[in-house]
């Protein structure tokens, strides 16, 4: 069914009070976080940005005594993992997006005391969207083995793209789903606050404000940014609860990072190769894993010395650069 036997094994039984528990927390977190950006007259400062940052990383790694605690006995270690590795590969290759959503941004002229509430509208449809993608991207491989192959694919030509990164540019105008919108809705050239809709001033219909295009092409872009993060989630693990709950984990704090890499505006220089490289290694993975088993420990150990090795490269040749220099 899977991508790896030993990951297949791992065994948790989730009861519903958790499902209740873990959306409910997550809702809470984003009202708090929300309410206290409605209410922030101000640009989000670095210190803020930094402590809900924090937070967002917190919530994510205390879900997995959740993970410890639900595992079968003799899963317990080996599932924690997984969890872990699976949040740091989302959260890592979600940063790396978050520079399209600032160039989106850019390209709309969004004000930054209103890119917040995009953000959150996009994130909370992006939960629903990544859970309907794991479950369907799980019963594909269980219902036809061979699909696997597929995410495989996916994985490395996701890679391929990471290397390119340099060589390609993202145009929100060519995007189909807001082209589409520019030409079938009525779309104000103003914005009023955080609204998506208001009234004509000129004969008091309503109408769309190009906030509404924002939101989608960040919308589009998200679900584009899925079919490279799915898989590589569903190549560590194929069980569905750490599956979901790392990868919503690892973008719920998307919000508070955009303010803080937008304050900071720099970036590692070797993380972006490096995620490619783990992308060519997951996707590899699939394809041998019929013939070598890679053990889990190994996998785990790969991803965590790629990226920590990227990092170390990077300060220790002062190869941190600004995000404009792209």
């Amino acid at each position: 069914m899977g991508v790896d036997s030993a990951e297949l094994s791992t065994h948790i039984e989730a009861p519903l009070w958790f499902w209740e528990l873990y959306h409910a927390v997550i809702l809470f977190f984003i009202a708090i976080d929300l309410l206290a950006g409605v209410r922030r007259k101000h640009a989000m400062t670095y210190r803020e940005a930094a402590a809900w940052s924090a937070l967002w990383i917190a919530v994510g790694l205390a879900w997995g005594a959740f993970v410890y605690w639900f595992a079968a006995p003799e899963d317990k270690l080996h599932a924690l993992g997984l969890y872990y590795a699976a949040f740091v590969v989302e959260k890592s290759l979600s940063m790396d997006n978050l520079f399209v959503f600032a160039l989106i941004f850019s390209y709309f002229a969004v004000l930054p005391r209103v890119q917040p509430i995009v953000l959150y509208v996009g994130i909370i449809t992006a939960i629903v969207l990544r859970a309907g993608f794991i479950a369907g991207g799980l019963w594909l491989i269980e219902q036809f083995h061979w699909t696997v192959y597929i995410f495989g694919a996916v994985l490395i030509y996701a890679g391929y793209k990471l290397l390119r990164a340099g060589e390609v540019k993202v145009d929100p105008s060519r995007n189909p789903v807001v082209k589409f919108a520019q030409r079938f809705l009525p779309i104000a050239d103003y914005y009023e606050g955080a609204k998506f809709i208001v009234r004509s001033k000129r004969d008091r219909r309503l109408i769309f404000t190009p906030l509404l295009l924002a939101l989608l092409a960040i919308e589009t872009s998200d679900i584009v940014f899925a079919f490279d993060s799915i898989p590589a989630v569903i190549a560590i693990t194929s069980n569905f609860f750490l599956a979901y709950t790392s990868n919503i984990s690892a973008i719920l704090g998307l919000r508070a990072l955009y303010s803080l890499i937008a304050i900071t505006m720099f970036r590692f220089k070797y993380v972006e190769p490096a995620l490619a490289g783990i992308l060519f290694f997951l996707g590899i993975k699939i394809f041998i894993a019929q013939f070598v088993e890679i053990p889990v420990w190994l996998s785990i150990s790969i991803i965590f010395s790629i990226l920590s090795a990227a990092v170390m490269l990077s300060i220790m040749r002062g190869e941190v650069k600004r995000g404009d220099e792209d």
